[in-house]
């Protein structure tokens, strides 16, 4: 990156920041407040960024920045896709393709799941790549935000990676299967004919995963948008839920959210996920190289 660009990347880090109120990001004012918008340390926050970091990329200053990182300020920040698309420009690092782990989140979706605090939540794509959760999500099935590739489409590992399955009782994995199936031709044929991550992704479970391909044939084809599942939690016991989707006008991005199954003792165990917290039981490798324990969702 020259020096004009790490500067200008700077300036407008900043102007973003200042634009926004702790409110539009689900955070307290609190008293005595110098700064017209967010302060650095609360951008870095959300952007799971060190202070540091973040203020030296506001000085023009740092290490040149990830395409997660500029994902994550973009969120953070609440940016328009034609503002991120200009974040990661200024960073020389290239535009993401919609539909990958680095997808533009809708600055719309994220308040709606800010303002989701009391039930699980997150937003996927159309390919059920994970794109952000919220906490009590993370608690019920685990931080996915790790995943890029293949692997980040929860429906590529749930036909490549067994243990993927623990997240829902034996006798529910072939109703799971098939919704999946069906709902993966749905997404594929109101894509682009030329799509090539959803082409990939079916090419590859084709080669790979007998059971996807005698689904395939069936022809099947259902968006899921809404559905009862029971989920498997490691120290809660099955959790019966309700998950509805909300859909983006093109279909691409949904929030997705948990409510308690009507006639199950499910409100009571859904209010204890804040207490019980994120329960690793599946593990993961990170994108840094590393591995952690996640559980899938």
């Amino acid at each position: 990156m020259s020096v004009v660009k790490y500067a200008e990347l700077g300036a407008f880090l900043r102007s973003r920041r200042e634009r926004i109120r702790p409110a539009d990001v689900g955070l307290p004012a609190g008293p005595r407040r110098r700064v017209p918008g967010l302060r650095r340390e609360e951008v870095a926050q959300l952007a799971g960024a060190s202070v540091d970091y973040y203020n030296e990329l506001e000085r023009g200053a740092g290490s040149q920045p990830s395409e997660q990182m500029i994902a994550a300020l973009a969120r953070a920040l609440r940016l328009s896709a034609d503002e991120r698309d200009y974040l990661y420009r200024l960073a020389d690092r290239p535009v993401p393709v919609q539909g990958g782990a680095a997808s533009h989140v809708h600055p719309g979706m994220l308040d709606l799941l800010g303002r989701m605090t009391s039930t699980p939540a997150q937003v996927i794509t159309d390919l059920h790549v994970t794109l952000v959760q919220n906490p009590l999500a993370v608690a019920l099935v685990g931080d996915q935000s790790g995943l890029r590739g293949p692997r980040a489409s929860f429906v590529h590992r749930w036909f490549t990676e067994p243990d993927t399955r623990r997240l829902h009782p034996e006798a529910d994995h072939e109703r799971q299967s098939r919704a999946f199936v069906a709902d993966l031709r749905a997404a594929a044929a109101r894509r682009d004919a030329k799509d090539p991550e959803a082409g990939s992704m079916i090419r590859t479970l084709l080669s790979v995963s007998p059971e996807f391909a005698a689904l395939w044939a069936d022809h099947d084809v259902a968006f899921r948008r809404d559905d009862r599942k029971r989920i498997v939690h490691p120290t809660l016991g099955v959790i019966e839920v309700n998950c509805l989707n909300l859909f983006s006008e093109d279909g691409r991005q949904r929030l997705l959210w948990f409510t308690p199954a009507v006639g199950t003792e499910s409100a009571g165990l859904l209010d204890l996920l804040a207490v019980v917290g994120t329960q690793e039981v599946v593990s993961a490798p990170r994108r840094t190289g590393g591995s952690s324990s996640t559980r899938s969702g």
